[in-house]
């Protein structure tokens, strides 16, 4: 098998999967200490905030940039807790 193919078949699986994206992003947070944010389209444009204790908030998200257009920090204020 060369390195191409076997290259191919590894994106194919991954794209096959791309559904739980969000869980590995999640997870990643987590193992950092810090919350995780998501979009639903059900929260009406809010975004989703679950921290690693497993609450849950609709918040509204403010990114702050450095100079340089980078992301430093994430501030948000919450709209309302949401049932776990």
């Amino acid at each position: 098998m060369t390195k191409s193919v076997f290259m191919g078949s590894v994106v194919e699986r991954l794209l096959k999967n791309m559904g739980n994206m969000h869980e590995l992003g999640r997870q990643q947070a987590f193992e950092l200490g810090n919350p995780f944010y998501a979009q639903f389209e059900e929260d009406g444009g809010y975004w989703r905030k679950e921290l690693p204790t497993g609450e849950k908030y609709l918040v509204l998200v403010d990114i702050v940039y450095d100079e340089k257009g980078m992301p430093i920090e994430v501030k948000d204020t919450i709209i309302k807790k949401l049932d776990a």
